[in-house]
């Protein structure tokens, strides 16, 4: 965690305080102030927080409104909070618009400066199982690519990601090397599969203990898994992938549109 230097707010700097007339709660104005002096101190990931009980005393506001505060700024992706070790400031989540855009990670990761490489685990011609070849719409047993890529966001484990496509759209995939470039666009430059549209979800896991070794986390972990089938021009299911993606390094970002069209019902997946 860097070199663990606590920054915000030495005792000799002066520090904004608690307006007890405000109708704002405690725990949002003690937000916005950490959050200004966060700015103002320019602190990197690593930096320690002040203790609880270091803030209490302070801004003369209870342990419960510290701790709210935390929790927000903890939610927020603004810090991280290590049990038996304290409070340090969090690296930015990659915001991704991977939900709502039929765009890779790696474009997605390049569009804003960062760097994506991919460890390559596996890549190989199998048979498809029956979740596969349903996704694909091909039988059970027909051969597709299958990639499987530990991805490292700025050299940093972010996202395990197993992919599949049928043999017969990209023959040659097999023998591609894919470390430093975008399967899309290998699809699309060189087989000559265009990406058209998709369907993609979200949910919720806990790592498992390989998964939690890949991506460098405690077993147990939250991670985030994205699912997806993308079609091509002849509306054809032209690969599929399922990614578990870190779920203190990402967030997914989608852009909402209100619409005078009837909505569509909510879908509820269990199980």
């Amino acid at each position: 965690m860097g070199q663990n230097r606590q920054k915000l707010l030495s005792s000799n700097d002066m520090q904004a305080s608690i307006d007890r007339s405000s109708p704002l709660p405690f725990y949002h104005q003690l937000k916005l102030i950490l959050l200004e002096e966060i700015e103002r101190q320019e602190c990197q990931p690593g930096d320690r927080m002040p203790g609880d009980h270091e803030l209490c005393v302070r801004y003369g506001v209870s342990r419960t409104v510290v701790r709210q505060t935390l929790a927000e700024l903890e939610a927020e992706g603004v810090i991280e909070r290590i049990k038996g070790r304290g409070t340090f400031f969090a690296k930015p989540k990659t915001a991704e618009g991977l939900v709502q855009s039929l765009t890779g990670l790696y474009e997605d990761v390049a569009a804003r400066g960062g760097h994506l490489r991919s460890e390559v685990r596996k890549l190989a011609v199998v048979p498809a199982d029956a979740q596969i070849a349903a996704d694909l719409q091909i039988e059970q047993g027909d051969p597709v690519t299958e990639v499987e890529r530990l991805r490292y966001v700025d050299d940093e484990p972010w996202v395990l990601t197993i992919t599949h496509v049928p043999v017969d759209l990209a023959p040659g995939l097999v023998d591609e090397v894919l470390t430093d470039q975008s399967l899309y666009a290998v699809l699309e430059n060189k087989y000559g599969v265009r990406l058209v549209r998709g369907r993609r979800s979200v949910e919720a896991a806990a790592a498992s203990a390989p998964l939690a070794r890949s991506l460098g986390l405690p077993k147990g972990a939250p991670v985030l898994v994205l699912r997806s089938v993308s079609l091509g021009e002849s509306d054809r299911p032209v690969e599929s992938f399922v990614a578990f993606h870190r779920g203190d390094r990402s967030r997914f970002e989608v852009e909402l549109h209100r619409s005078s069209a009837p909505a569509r019902p909510l879908v509820v997946v269990t199980g």
